[in-house]
């Protein structure tokens, strides 16, 4: 309807119309997320017994027993140091590989299109792959080491508790740093050639024109990277569960493994969902300080 003025009325019904071809969706994601959500925080203060699916209330008593659970305090020290180093390599790492990969050489293309494929690796596939590399009895590294001279006979590499993490830590860092090439590359393809130029009129250093210009230019995507590292580094899951189990005497139990053999081995569910939503709170706090420490007046610096 077109009122004197010119002016067009909408009815009622066309007015709701925007509302109802939303619900749809708006249902779909209450029951496929928020349905989830609620019934594992109501879970996390239950004591669930899953054969009688009879639930006791015991309140904050779930969560009170993780203090005292020495595995789960020291899958969450695990899980903390398998998170620091895997994001700090990852992110320098793929921040100088990106660089290199900015500049003009013959053959670019090609390495930029092998560097994404381990990436693009599924994590069982690459989970088994290191395992077979690093085997004790027929690893290619035993055999490569062995015969240049570095080792006099065959490691148990996945059997000794410092060298297991380590090793479950190569090959995160290996599989997940070219995503971080990938994303650093598109922002450094966005900075403007001009910007280095007159940096280098100026008579800027290529390390002081990283610092001052690179850094600052694709800040946004380092804090994406960092907070988003971070939360798949804690939640990682498939490669411990391929190649260590958690061990050796749980030397690689990372807290989101313990979550699963909890809940799924010992079926403790109420248990299970208090982990869980300790490991959502921690992800949560840390992605509020890596905003607040790359922030500067409410801006990302």
């Amino acid at each position: 309807m077109i009122n004197q003025k010119g002016k067009i009325l909408y009815s009622k019904s066309k007015k709701m119309l925007p509302w109802k071809l939303l619900f749809p969706c708006v249902l779909i994601v209450l029951v496929v997320f928020l349905f989830p959500v609620l019934y594992s925080l109501a879970m996390s203060f239950n004591q669930v017994d899953i054969s009688n699916q009879e639930w006791t209330f015991v309140g904050l008593q779930n969560f009170a027993n993780l203090l005292k659970d020495s595995y789960f305090l020291k899958s969450v020290v695990i899980t903390g140091k398998f998170t620091l180093l895997t994001v700090f390599f990852e992110m320098v790492m793929g921040t100088l590989i990106a660089v290199f990969l900015n500049k003009s050489f013959r053959g670019r293309g090609f390495v930029r299109g092998i560097m994404i494929l381990p990436w693009a690796l599924p994590t069982v596939v690459n989970a088994l792959m290191w395992k077979w590399i690093f085997n004790a009895n027929y690893g290619v590294l035993n055999a490569l080491l062995s015969q240049i001279g570095i080792i006099d006979s065959y490691k148990a590499w996945l059997a000794d508790p410092t060298s297991a993490l380590y090793c479950m830590l190569f090959a995160n860092i290996w599989k997940e740093t070219p995503y971080v090439v990938l994303l650093v590359l598109a922002g450094l393809q966005s900075i403007p050639a001009d910007m280095y130029e007159s940096a280098r009129v100026d008579g800027c250093s290529g390390v002081k024109a990283f610092f001052k210009i690179t850094i600052p230019m694709i800040k946004h995507i380092l804090l994406i990277l960092i907070i988003t590292k971070t939360i798949w580094s804690i939640q990682t899951y498939d490669l411990v569960a391929i190649m260590t189990w958690g061990g050796p005497a749980n030397a690689t139990q990372l807290i989101s493994y313990y979550v699963q053999k909890m809940t799924f081995k010992f079926f403790d569910f109420g248990t299970g969902a208090a982990m869980s939503y300790v490991i959502m709170l921690i992800t949560f706090i840390l992605s509020i300080l890596y905003i607040k420490t790359m922030s500067k007046d409410g801006e990302v610096i």
